[in-house]
């Protein structure tokens, strides 16, 4: 084939600039359709809504954290990336395999691959060109190999990824209790909001209504000045009272629907418990809480976690010191015909060192070790973080106690003083100002009364929080219907949560 070589050279130019070509291709920047993904994401959020139970009547306390745990969306983005967890560790054992490599290739060139030989001791040649292969092969091989530090080094990272997985456990904890007290919360002051609105607002207009009235007084000169204007006074200081617990509480049942994943237009009602002296009481001593919040913290969890990542990081360290033995078998095919066997099996060994990663250990030991003093004096400070954190949310939780009985006391009182203030009137005893002034005491008596209990509410739910108590056996399913969740939730928080757990009680 005497003009083969000629083509070989004209073709490889054309190739190496159609190669050229293609890779210089440009790549400009793709901007998004916002329009098109605003669209798309409502009809995501509408779908992912419209899949969940609907509300069927009144949303009672214990419905609302069923539906938080099983709806709520920061809720849902937990367990996912801890089933990504889980399926990153099963995907971390395959490491620990050995490798099993399956290749096949084909070869062909223009000519001969012909050769010759040259006698050194004359420089002549002495043989004809000759060839030992065709034209064209094809080969096949199998081969299995397996690294002995790589196994070690795997198995390390398996277990540093299990810790991370049990990390992605805990997270979700701190997801799970943040939102039961978010929405006990939300739920408390809705129930005052809703409770106390037709009332907050016949407030409103009946301090209008005698502003005006005392208006109309005070130009006609009817009542000395400073009376009326001292009048006027309160009748202002109630109005904005009134003002700000109807701001406070105006956003909490949209706060709720947020938290239970319900569409912001969506209208439901609550079921209002009737009012009670009864309070939720301290599950125990302060040092058996402090204890307990050690025990079941998220956080404390992590840490442990982390310190123990830490000393896998030792290990692998250590590992990587050690020479590298690796072994290779394989099945081996070659269809060129000038061989004597086309197919044969092949074992080999080999063993290495890198001897730079030996002088380097005492260093990458001595970042380690500074890691590990970090870890414990974060550890110790999150012990301390607990401790307070305990202490002040029990706190919280008995001044509140001491302020609702202070208030319902007041509510109390006042309630009698109305009933003598209607009687006065009656009598002619009382006027129709100091009359309209009691009436408004008493509205607003009860509004406190409300917001109060509410306030408790919180602070039961932070206080149980802070200790890091979830609901023990209670398995969120997708399965699981929410009345049935509602009421294993009701259970637990009726019997489990008043009591601390024992110290042999398996940890969550």
């Amino acid at each position: 084939m005497p003009n083969a070589p000629l083509r070989t050279s004209r073709l490889a130019p054309i190739v190496i600039a159609a190669l050229l070509a293609v890779g210089g291709c440009a790549m400009k920047p793709q901007k998004i359709d916002a329009d098109a993904v605003a669209v798309a994401g409502k009809a995501r959020l509408a779908a992912v809504i419209a899949q969940e139970e609907p509300i069927t009547g009144p949303l009672s306390l214990y419905e609302a954290m069923a539906r938080a745990l099983k709806y709520n969306l920061d809720q849902r983005i937990e367990l996912m990336d801890e089933a990504l967890r889980w399926e990153q560790l099963e995907l971390q054992r395959f490491e620990m395999m050995p490798s099993l490599v399956a290749s096949s290739g084909f070869t062909t060139r223009s000519n001969e691959a012909a050769s010759r030989s040259r006698s050194l001791a004359s420089g002549n040649q002495s043989l004809e060109p000759s060839t030992s292969s065709e034209r064209s092969s094809h080969t096949a091989d199998l081969a299995a190999s397996w690294d002995v530090l790589d196994f070690g080094l795997a198995r390390v990272r398996a277990m540093q990824t299990a810790d991370e997985t049990l990390i992605s456990h805990e997270r979700r904890r701190k997801v799970t209790n943040r939102i039961l007290e978010d929405v006990r919360t939300a739920y408390w002051r809705a129930v005052s909001a809703d409770r106390t609105f037709k009332k907050l607002v016949s407030l409103q207009v009946l301090a209008q209504q005698a502003l005006r009235e005392s208006e109309a007084l005070e130009e006609r000169r009817l009542v000395p000045p400073l009376t009326i204007l001292s009048y006027q006074r309160d009748l202002i200081a109630v109005q904005g009272e009134v003002l700000k617990l109807q701001r406070e509480l105006s956003l909490s049942k949209s706060q709720l629907a947020a938290l239970i994943n319900l569409a912001p237009n969506t209208e439901f009602t609550l079921v209002l418990p009737s009012r009670t002296d009864v309070v939720p009481e301290l599950p125990g001593a302060a040092d058996d809480m402090v204890l307990t919040g050690l025990r079941f913290r998220p956080e404390v969890h992590e840490a442990s976690y982390r310190g123990q990542i830490n000393v896998l990081e030792k290990q692998t360290a250590f590992l990587r010191t050690l020479p590298s033995l690796k072994g290779i078998l394989g099945i081996n095919y070659d269809n060129n015909t000038y061989l004597s066997h086309g197919s044969w099996l092949s074992a080999s060994a080999r063993i290495s060192w890198n001897l730079l990663d030996v002088f380097r250990y005492p260093a990458h030991k001595r970042v380690l070790e500074a890691e590990t003093r970090v870890l414990e004096q974060r550890e110790l400070a999150l012990t301390m973080a607990v401790a307070t954190q305990v202490h002040v949310a029990r706190l919280r939780f008995q001044l509140l106690a001491q302020e609702l009985n202070s208030i319902r006391r007041s509510y109390v009182v006042q309630e009698r003083i109305l009933a003598l203030s209607r009687g006065g009137f009656k009598a002619k005893s009382v006027s129709q100002q100091s009359l309209v002034r009691e009436e408004m005491n008493a509205v607003l008596s009860e509004v406190r009364y409300d917001s109060a209990y509410a306030d408790l509410q919180n602070a039961y739910a932070n206080l149980y929080a802070s200790m890091g108590l979830d609901n023990f056996e209670i398995e969120n399913t997708d399965a699981m219907p929410v009345a049935k969740f509602a009421a294993a939730l009701e259970a637990h928080w009726n019997d489990r949560a008043l009591t601390l757990p024992s110290m042999n009680e398996s940890e969550p």
